[in-house]
C-alpha cells in the first residue's frame, strides 16, 4: 500500500522513503523521484512530515517510540501520520509520548485496497489534533479520495474497526452468493449489471463478484491482515461489552483459510472455503 502512496506523494512534493526490506526501497526509487534512506536513524530532523504504512502495533512501536525509532529524531512541531491499522489503546500511548516530545501523531488507517491507493483513490479517516489534521489535509488528498477527521487521538483506529467488521460480513455474503452462482448457468458480468443497481449494490459487490468468480485472489489485503485487524475489532468490542456474532463467526472462516495455506491470499478468498 505505501509503495503506489508514496508514488503519488512524490509528484508534488520532495519524499524520501525507508523500508526496513531495503530492496523495496531500491525498487520505488526506480520508479518514482526521490530519495531513500537505508537506516531509520539517518531520517532529516527538518521533516515537516513523516508517514508510515506498516502491519502491527509492534512494527509502530519499533519505527516510533521504541529506542531506534524516529521519534527522537524529529524536530518541534513534526506532524507524524500513521496509517496502519493497530490498536486505539497503542496510538493514544503513541500520541502522548509524540506530545512530550513537541511532535503531533495523527492515527489515519485507510481502506480502498491496493488498486485505491494505486488510484490515488483510498478513503482516509483520522484521529489525533484537528489543527494538524487540517494542515496535513491538503497532503492527504495526493492519494485520498474521502479524506474525514474522525475525532481525537484513537477516533481514526475505532472507525477502522467499524470498516473491518462490515468488510467481513459483506465478503461472507458475497463468497456464499459467488458459489451459489456458479452452480447455475448465468453470466457472471450479467448477474453484476443487474443486480450492482439494486439493494445488493456495495464495493464489494463491485469490485470483487466477478474477480471471485474467475479464482483470482491477489488483490493486496491479506488474510493474515484481516485476522490480525478482527483481533482488534474484537479487543475493542470486549471492552465496550459487546458481542460481535457474526464476525466472530467470520473470522473462525479466515482461521480455516491460514489452515488451508491461503495466508497471503487477499480477504475475497473467503470463497475458497466453500470451493476447495
Amino acid at each position: 500500500m505505501g509503495y503506489p502512496m508514496a508514488g503519488h506523494l512524490s509528484k508534488t512534493n520532495n519524499v524520501t522513503v525507508y523500508n526496513r526490506t531495503t530492496s523495496k526501497s531500491k525498487e520505488w526509487i526506480e520508479d518514482f523521484n526521490g530519495t531513500i534512506l537505508l537506516n531509520l536513524s539517518e531520517i532529516d530532523s527538518h521533516y515537516d512530515f513523516v508517514i508510515s504504512c506498516i502491519g502491527n502495533d509492534e512494527d509502530l512501536i519499533e519505527i516510533t517510540t521504541a529506542e531506534n525509532g524516529c521519534f527522537k529524531l524529529l524536530s518541534y512541531n513534526s506532524i507524524f501520520i500513521d496509517h496502519s491499522t493497530v490498536s486505539p489503546k497503542l496510538v493514544k500511548t503513541i500520541n502522548t509520548e509524540a506530545s512530550n516530545l513537541g511532535l503531533t501523531f495523527l492515527d489515519a488507517p485507510i481502506s480502498g485496497g491496493e488498486a485505491g491507493a494505486i488510484n490515488g483513490a483510498l478513503s482516509i479517516m483520522v484521529g489525533g489534533s484537528l489543527e494538524s489534521f487540517n494542515k496535513s489535509e491538503k497532503l492527504l488528498q495526493t492519494y485520498g479520495k474521502k479524506i474525514k477527521y474522525m475525532g481525537p487521538s484513537g477516533s481514526g483506529q475505532l472507525t477502522k474497526i467499524i470498516n473491518q467488521i462490515c468488510i467481513a460480513g459483506l465478503v461472507q455474503g458475497l463468497s456464499e452468493a459467488v458459489h451459489f452462482m456458479k452452480k447455475t448457468d448465468l453470466s457472471a458480468d450479467d448477474v453484476l449489471d443487474v443486480i450492482s443497481g439494486g439493494a445488493a449494490q456495495s464495493w464489494q459487490l463491485d469490485n470483487r463478484l466477478k474477480t471471485m468468480s474467475e479464482d483470482k485472489f491477489n488483490f493486496g489485503f491479506a488474510v493474515d491482515l484481516m485476522r490480525k485487524d478482527l483481533g482488534i475489532a474484537f479487543d475493542q468490542a470486549e471492552e465496550y461489552g459487546i458481542d460481535l456474532e457474526v464476525t466472530k463467526i467470520v473470522d473462525k472462516f479466515y482461521s480455516e483459510l491460514q489452515k488451508m495455506g491461503h495466508n497471503r491470499l487477499d480477504t475475497s478468498s473467503l470463497i475458497k472455503r466453500l470451493t476447495d
